[in-house]
């Protein structure tokens, strides 16, 4: 897995791992379940996954699992990830999902590990970002906005669900992470 971790000062991004574990189920809340997760957690399908994130790291395989942690106290504030080669993405495109937990909301968190994911995926080549939210899902929507992503189209997914997506060109593109 890899060692390197991202940082802004304020937030560190490390490969998620099994010492995240407890952290994650503490934190999930309702809307971590309705916007992102389907359904609660439970420790052995948390355990699962994370391992699986882990395997990808190791792999350098297509999913990049981070933990979201605020340096001052080494918290576990939430997750991010990039999702590459989907089939539904252009090349050069990477989708970006992103989650806190309840106390840790409405710092501008989650702009700052954008920030850093964008940062990370234009070193691995990627040109574009591609953030996927529910319309209705004005928090995350606020993310993409504050991270510099623009409304592109809407889309439906394979469920039905109705997706506004939001790109941001990530070549030569300036890595501010003032909110």
């Amino acid at each position: 897995m890899s060692d390197s971790q991202l940082s802004d000062g304020v937030v560190t991004l490390s490969p998620l791992c099994l010492d995240d574990l407890d952290a994650h189920l503490a934190g999930e809340d309702d809307q971590l379940v309705w916007w992102l997760n389907g359904g609660p957690s439970t420790r052995a399908g948390t355990e699962a996954y994370i391992r699986k994130c882990m395997q990808q790291w190791s792999d350098d395989g297509p999913l990049r699992a981070f933990g979201i942690h605020v340096d001052t106290q080494a918290a576990l504030v939430g997750t991010i990830d990039l999702r590459f080669g989907l089939e539904d993405l252009a090349d050069g495109q990477v989708n970006i999902a992103y989650g806190l937990y309840p106390k840790w909301r409405g710092r501008g968190l989650a702009t700052r590990a954008v920030h850093l994911v964008c940062q990370y995926a234009a070193t691995q080549g990627v040109t574009q970002g591609v953030i996927r939210v529910e319309p209705e899902n004005a928090a995350s929507v606020a993310v993409a906005q504050r991270a510099g992503f623009r409304y592109v189209t809407q889309i439906q997914a394979p469920d039905g669900t109705q997706l506004s997506c939001y790109v941001r060109d990530l070549a030569a593109r300036s890595f501010n992470t003032r909110i």
